[in-house]
């Protein structure tokens, strides 16, 4: 359970604390975006609510918390998805819509491969 300072944070408290945010440590593994800049996710919302680094609120609920608030977060600099939320590229995209326009129409491909099926036979038995 996130302490209640950081519990209160709205996402301007947490904008603002980017802003003047600095750490010279090796950015861990879950971070945040904020304003084009990748920040550490637990040292920011601490930060933001003006608690101490001992505070018990642990990397998870400062996740989750920026996650309610709209941030994008990061676990080792890839992007997180929601469930449900799924990300394709054009290419996979293009290549699904001219997949469903090959095998639209009446013939299936179940039946073009028992039409070659025939073929092979008839060609196999003369």
């Amino acid at each position: 359970m996130p302490s209640s300072r950081v519990a209160a944070l709205k996402r301007e408290d947490i904008s603002a604390a980017a802003k003047t945010f600095r750490s010279n440590r090796q950015l861990p593994k879950w971070s945040t975006i904020v304003d084009g800049r990748e920040l550490p996710a637990r040292p920011l919302v601490l930060a933001a609510a003006g608690v101490p680094p001992n505070d018990p609120t642990n990397s998870h609920q400062a996740v989750a918390l920026l996650k309610e608030r709209g941030f994008e977060v990061r676990y080792q600099g890839k992007t997180i998805q929601e469930e449900g939320e799924k990300e394709t590229s054009p290419a996979i995209e293009e290549l699904i819509r001219k997949l469903r326009g090959r095998y639209e129409g009446s013939r299936s491909l179940l039946e073009d491969r028992e039409r070659e099926h025939r073929i092979e036979k008839d060609h196999l038995s003369r």
